[in-house]
């Protein structure tokens, strides 16, 4: 029962430290948004308004689309399409004065970190525990409450008491594993609020 306790104690952790690493992955695909449009906004004219269209549409694509798709466990798809067109736009600058290179050099570097950002926010949809490690938590919750009626206790009441504290215990326990080892399912799922933000302060016309 105490080596059980802690494996599962271990595997809540492991699961909250998951949460957190696929939030600040999104927190940072936020940033990178923002610190691009920032530098989109430095380009002239016709191609600021072109790749800022495409940066808006990718945003609000995550938000509408991208988003709902994550919380049903699906891998979205949509976002490539608008990243290969943003790519392009950028690709085929080419800087006139000494200021636009530095500016371009930075909006690549800008774009690169999006991408990161992106492709880890995808692999992080369908990730969490291995199927063999649910063959510890759930039957081992069971054999803790039966092992733990053998415990010689003069009073009944007492021994119930000593049951249902041990019962719910566990089920926290299992609770904190089930609810965070999908960090975008569920209603404590990270939400699209970052990109949001980000939409409606700078992008919103």
């Amino acid at each position: 029962m105490l080596l059980y306790g802690m494996v599962a104690a271990l595997t809540a952790v492991g699961s909250w430290q998951h949460y957190g690493q696929v939030s600040d992955i999104v927190s940072g695909e936020a940033t990178a948004i923002t610190s691009l449009w920032r530098d989109l906004g430095g380009y002239p004219q016709p191609l600021r308004q072109t790749t800022e269209s495409i940066l808006r549409g990718y945003t609000e694509q995550i938000i509408r689309e991208a988003w709902p798709q994550q919380r049903r466990g699906q891998i979205p798809r949509e976002g490539v399409d608008w990243m290969d067109r943003l790519q392009a736009e950028l690709f085929t600058f080419e800087p006139a004065t000494e200021s636009q290179k530095i500016l371009h050099a930075e909006t690549l570097q800008s774009f690169r970190q999006l991408i990161q950002k992106r492709r880890q926010r995808l692999d992080s949809v369908q990730a969490g525990l291995p199927g063999v490690l649910w063959f510890v938590p759930l039957p081992g919750a069971m054999g803790c409450i039966v092992l733990c009626s053998f415990f010689h206790v003069r009073n009944a009441h007492f021994q119930g008491i000593l049951l249902v504290g041990l019962a719910g215990f566990l089920a926290m326990v299992l609770f904190v594993i089930i609810a965070l080892d999908r960090p975008f399912v569920g209603d404590v799922g990270i939400t699209a609020s970052s990109y949001e933000l980000i939409y409606d302060h700078h992008m919103k016309r």
